[in-house]
This record gives structure tokens, sequence and C-alpha cells, in this order.
């Protein structure tokens, strides 16, 4: 099998359909992407790790990524694979004590945990040329999260960055302790946001 490896490049959100959510990958050696639908738990997910959103308690894929960890079993490699009815799959390749056993999965899960184990994503050359696509400026950039700051009028005083920051991190610990996870990926971008403007002296 001709095999291709992925890139996580991120999450991207319908804004008219609500509810509506894709992992974007990209091939490693390459410009193609692949955009595969999943649903909000996952994107939530996804999105908690790459933002490194600290949670109270362990979400389901940091569940089942400390089961693995615990029994002395290892995640080599995810291998994404599309169905006759245009449905994206997956397979774990796992090995333990007694040897190597692959296990069917849904690519989302598959992804999600795979990124919190550090394991390589992994598809087909067959899979990349029927549901790839070239970016282009045209296309949208992932993002799961809109950048509230843009919405403020213009000439309304606000604090300095260092309050804000402050006030911001206040409501992503809320936002966390509450398990309001989305909200808290988003309040973080926006801390970094306001802290790489801070740095650059902006």
């Amino acid at each position: 099998m001709d095999k291709c490896r992925l890139e996580l490049i991120g999450i991207t959100y319908n804004q008219i359909e609500s509810g509506v959510y894709a992992v974007i990958l990209q091939e490693a050696d390459g410009t193609r992407r692949i955009p595969i639908i999943i649903g909000y738990p996952e994107a939530q997910s996804i999105e908690c790790k790459l933002q490194e959103v600290v949670t109270p308690r362990p979400l389901t894929h940091d569940l089942m990524a400390n089961m693995l960890n615990e029994f002395g079993v290892t995640l080599l490699e995810v291998n994404i694979n599309k169905l006759p009815n245009g449905v994206f799959a997956a397979e774990l390749l796992m090995r333990d004590s007694k040897g190597l056993h692959v296990i069917d999965s849904r690519s989302s899960d598959a992804i999600a945990l795979a990124i919190r184990v550090g394991a390589p994503i992994y598809t087909t050359r067959q899979v990349i040329d029927e549901a790839g696509f070239e970016p282009d400026s045209r296309t949208a950039q992932p993002k799961t999260v809109r950048n509230r700051s843009a919405d403020m009028k213009p000439g309304k005083s606000q604090k300095p960055a260092a309050a804000r920051i402050d006030d911001l991190k206040a409501a992503m610990q809320r936002a966390a302790e509450t398990e309001n996870y989305e909200e808290a990926a988003r309040l973080k971008t926006e801390i970094e946001r306001l802290e790489s403007q801070t740095e650059s002296g902006d």
C-alpha cells in the first residue's frame, strides 16, 4: 500500500449550517488537503488538545490515552481510508505484549487519540487523489473560534492589555471548570493574540 503521511492543520466550521465541523488534514510531503466531517464532541476534543486547554477532568479521548498507557498498549499509527459510500473510516494499529492488533475506528476518534499520544496519521495516495484539494487564497483557513474583539466599536474605551489578559485567563479557567471547552478554546486564542500584540509593541 502506497502510504501518505498526513498532518493535522486544524478544524473548520460551517458558519451557515450550525453544528457542522470538519477536520483538515494535509499531506506531509505536499499541499493537498482532505476535509473530514466530524461531530461537535470530536471537534471539541481535538480543539481542546490543539489549544492545550487544561480540563478539570479527562475528556473521553484523554481517558482512552490514559488507559492505553496504563495497560501498556502503544498506538503505532492511524490509517484513514475512504469507504465505498464516501464516508471516511480509520484503523488503529496497536501493539501490546501479545503482538500487533488492528482496530476499526471512526476517523474523528482516531485523530483525537493520535494527537494525544503522538502517533502518525496515514492515508493512501488513492484517497488523496480522490478526496484531496489544493488550498488557494479563496479557501477559508481552518478555525474554530471567532475573533470577537473585531466586534468592538471604534473609540470604545478598553482596559490595558495586561488587565484584559488577566480577565480572559480567569474567564478561561471558569469555562474549563464548567466544561465549556469550546469557550475556553476561544478565550485561549484571544489571550494568545493579545500577548502576541503586547510582545510586538502593537
